[in-house]
C-alpha cells in the first residue's frame, strides 16, 4: 500500500510538472511566435523584435587640412545580426577617435529608443573623404543617424549638427565652429545646431603697435579678444543643444 502511494505521488508531482512546463511555453510562444496555417499544418512562426531595418545617411561638418569648412556624407544601414557594429569606410582609415565615437553614439542610440540590439548589426559607411572627419566632433551626427535608422525615421536635411557624444546624452564642446557653420551654410542648410555656449566663438586678434624712438622703430603685437556672432556672420541660424534628445527634436520626421 505505501508503495502504491509513493507511486501515485511521483505520477502526481510528474503531472503537474508537465503542467507548468506547458503553461511557460503556452505563454513564451503566444508573446514570441504566431500561428499560421498552410495546407491543413499548423506553423509556429517567431515573431521578431520590432526593429526598422534601413539605410540612413546624413551630412556631417568637418574642417579639412588646410582648416577649410567641409561636409562629409555618413550613413548607417542596420541589417539582422549578431549585435556587430561595423564600419565600411571603401579603403578609407576611421581614425581611432571615430571608432570610439561610433561605439558611443550606438549605446547611447540603444538607450533612447530602449531597443535590444544584440540581434542588429549597425554598419557605418563613410561615402566622401573620411580623413576629414574629427571622430569626437561627429559624436553627435552619428548618434543622430543611428537613432534615425533604429526607429524608421526620415532625417531633416536642413538640419546639421556637430558636438562630441557623452556616454550620458550630454553634448560636448567641439572647435572650428564657425569654419563648420560657413560649409553648412554653402550646401544650402537652413539650421546649425552646436553645443551649449559656443553659439559666439572668441577669436584673439592680433593688433600691432610701432613707435619711433630716435632713429629707430620699436614695435609690439597685443593680442585682442573679439567673439564672433556665428549665426550673424556665417549666414546660418544657430541653436545650442544641451542633449541629445534636444538635438534629434529638430532631426527626427
Amino acid at each position: 500500500m505505501k508503495k502504491r502511494k509513493n507511486t501515485f505521488s511521483i505520477v502526481l508531482l510528474s503531472l503537474s510538472f508537465i503542467a507548468l512546463v506547458s503553461v511557460i511555453c503556452f505563454f513564451y510562444f503566444k508573446s514570441n511566435t504566431k500561428i499560421s496555417t498552410e495546407n491543413g499544418s499548423i506553423i509556429l512562426e517567431p515573431i521578431i523584435e520590432k526593429i526598422n531595418y534601413k539605410n540612413v545617411s546624413i551630412n556631417v561638418p568637418a574642417v579639412d587640412e588646410e582648416g577649410k569648412g567641409a561636409i562629409v556624407k555618413l550613413k548607417v544601414q542596420t541589417i539582422p545580426g549578431e549585435g556587430r557594429t561595423l564600419v565600411n569606410v571603401d579603403n578609407l582609415l576611421f581614425w581611432v577617435d571615430t571608432q570610439f565615437s561610433i561605439r558611443t553614439a550606438k549605446s547611447v542610440a540603444e538607450n533612447v529608443t530602449k531597443l535590444d540590439l544584440s540581434k542588429v548589426d549597425l554598419i557605418y559607411t563613410i561615402e566622401t573623404d573620411a580623413s576629414v572627419i574629427e571622430g569626437q566632433s561627429a559624436g553627435a551626427a552619428l548618434t543622430v543617424v543611428t537613432v534615425a535608422a533604429l526607429e524608421n525615421k526620415t532625417i531633416n536635411k536642413n538640419v546639421i549638427i556637430t558636438g562630441t557624444m557623452m556616454p550620458d546624452g550630454k553634448i560636448g564642446p567641439v572647435g572650428s565652429i564657425f569654419e563648420k557653420a560657413k560649409a553648412a551654410k554653402d550646401i544650402n542648410a537652413t539650421l546649425f545646431l552646436v553645443p551649449q555656449g559656443q553659439g559666439t566663438q572668441t577669436n584673439y586678434m592680433p593688433e600691432k603697435k610701432c613707435e619711433k624712438i630716435g632713429p629707430i622703430n620699436y614695435c609690439t603685437t597685443e593680442y585682442k579678444q573679439g567673439k564672433i556672432d556665428i549665426s550673424r556672420d556665417a549666414g546660418i541660424d544657430v541653436k545650442e543643444v544641451s542633449d541629445i534628445n534636444e538635438a534629434l527634436t529638430y532631426f527626427l520626421t
